[in-house]
């Protein structure tokens, strides 16, 4: 089990590595640069250097980026769209600087147009992306999403229909999210709505696809749509929830991030001792 969390890179990038370290993290999670705002720098040579020499002492593997959230392939909107994807095109080249494995993304707003009109501009954007980053071996993970207001990404077809329309399929993938997908609908509370759901990313996705689970537990109600994270065992999903994931042997070989709230220092070391623990009783 490659277990880690989000962490920061406030100071420098290269310091994200010795916060995941400390925790005791196979794996971890960065924002490249503030999520928030469009690129006003790019990163320093020396500071990318640093980031691979202390990525590579820590033993630390794989690294995930997460795309900020400003981008949005699925816009009806041209500036929006055309600024996005440019944006991502520049994000996969941090990726590959700094030698992060996967590009984590949500799959985007239809706002003001419709879901299928976003799926296909998301798409179109996708194919796009990928052809102008063709030797770049950084691989696009598809995150599913709560399904608030005009959100793509609720249901596992969403991402079946956009793989089937990626000419590099090799390159995609895709990331699943405890508490969005509890909060879409999926009931993976329950022992019958854990199976039901697996066996729906199974068959409408593909396990194999499967390279990155975003372990949340949910603040907010089954199908309620409300994204909000909550520590592991305190939430709707509840603790024997997480019991059944961590301890599915189909999923022994997917990293695991946590997301959780970071109200104190000690926030991140109660989450990963949780889940190790899950692990651990469960093997005696």
């Amino acid at each position: 089990m490659r277990l880690g969390v989000h962490v920061s890179i406030a100071g420098h990038i290269y310091e994200a590595i010795d916060r995941a370290a400390a925790l005791g993290c196979d794996t971890m999670q960065i924002f490249s640069r503030d999520p928030r705002q469009w690129r006003r720098s790019r990163l320093k040579p020396e500071d990318i250097d640093e980031f691979k020499k202390r990525r590579q002492a820590s033993g630390i593997s794989p690294v995930f980026v997460h795309i900020p959230y400003l981008i949005n392939l699925a816009s009806a909107h041209s500036d929006l769209y055309r600024a996005s994807i440019k944006a991502y095109i520049d994000d996969i080249k941090e990726c590959e600087a700094i030698g992060a494995e996967y590009l984590v993304t949500h799959m985007g707003s239809h706002k003001d147009s419709s879901e299928q009109m976003g799926l296909k501009r998301i798409t179109s954007a996708l194919n796009k992306i990928l052809d102008r980053t063709k030797k770049s071996p950084v691989m696009i993970l598809l995150e599913n999403t709560a399904g608030a207001g005009s959100w793509l990404g609720y249901k596992f077809e969403h991402q079946r229909k956009i793989i089937d329309g990626i000419e590099r399929k090799d390159r995609v993938g895709v990331c699943f999210d405890t508490c969005h997908a509890y909060v879409a609908g999926y009931n993976i509370a329950s022992p019958k709505g854990y199976k039901d759901t697996i066996g729906q990313l199974d068959k409408i996705v593909g396990l194999k696809r499967l390279k990155l689970i975003h372990l949340n537990d949910a603040q907010d109600k089954l199908g309620s749509h409300h994204d909000r994270h909550t520590h592991i065992g305190k939430g709707n999903i509840g603790i024997e929830g997480f019991r059944r994931l961590v301890c599915d042997k189909r999923l022994k070989d997917v990293p695991l991030v946590l997301e959780t709230p970071k109200e104190n220092e000690d926030s991140d070391k109660l989450n990963l001792k949780t889940v190790r623990n899950l692990r651990i009783t469960n093997d005696k």
